[in-house]
């Protein structure tokens, strides 16, 4: 079954403004930039995706995405996540998709195996919406819809019952699925320090974030 995985990309210099009692606006795209390269680095792993689409309007990220081996869309209306995902599921239609897989681009944990799981797990039927939760339980941080266009993707808060409701409406059966690598996004300061423990208790994994985020503690700049 041929799978796309989709990532909508906000431009870089105006990326994560809830940190900004946390990180000066440099350092902020700086670890925007470092995140989504190392989510590109682990989806690069997953040998059970054909195919990465990244919807941005940022230059920089373009390049990055290419560099990594995935397809830039532009986003020239940059009319949010939920127009960005449907360009690119017409988009992943056109590339044959049987299913597509949405993502954000700020979980920088995100493990390859737990990726291979979620993809590879037994469903009988052709028509399903699966759905991982953040942290939180409230937001959407999965989304693997079979066909592409099983439902129409509404984002912001609460958009993890708004999912659910969405696919018992479109008559699709529903799985919400448990992948822990996913669960942490960042946006906010308790996020950002839920990140520094999570890779403070391992080890490897998330080498761009690890390596930004030692050069912002160097610098001052975080934590300030």
């Amino acid at each position: 079954m041929q799978t796309v995985a989709i990532l909508p990309v906000k431009r870089f210099a105006s990326a994560k403004r809830r940190l900004e009692d946390a990180l000066p606006s440099g350092s902020r795209r700086a670890l925007a930039e470092a995140m989504f390269t190392d989510v590109l680095t682990a989806l690069r792993r997953v040998t059970a995706i054909d195919d990465v689409l990244v919807v941005t309007a940022d230059p920089g990220a373009q390049r990055i995405a290419e560099g990594y081996g995935a397809r830039a869309l532009e986003d020239p209306a940059e009319g949010g996540q939920d127009l960005a995902i449907a360009r690119a599921v017409a988009v992943a239609r056109d590339l044959g998709a049987a299913q597509i897989l949405s993502l954000p681009g700020d979980c920088p944990l995100l493990d390859p195996l737990e990726v291979e799981a979620l993809l590879g797990a037994p469903r009988a039927a052709e028509r399903f919406a699966v759905i991982v939760a953040d942290r939180h339980g409230t937001g959407t941080n999965g989304l693997l819809l079979s066909p592409p266009d099983a439902l129409q993707p509404r984002y912001g808060i609460g958009s993890f019952q708004r999912h659910v409701e969405l696919a018992r409406e479109a008559g699709i059966p529903i799985e919400v699925a448990e992948t822990p690598s996913l669960a942490l996004d960042v946006d906010t300061p308790e996020d950002l320090a839920a990140l520094q423990e999570a890779l403070a208790a391992r080890r490897g994994g998330a080498a761009h974030t690890r390596g930004m985020l030692y050069q912002l503690q160097r610098t001052s700049a975080l934590g300030r």
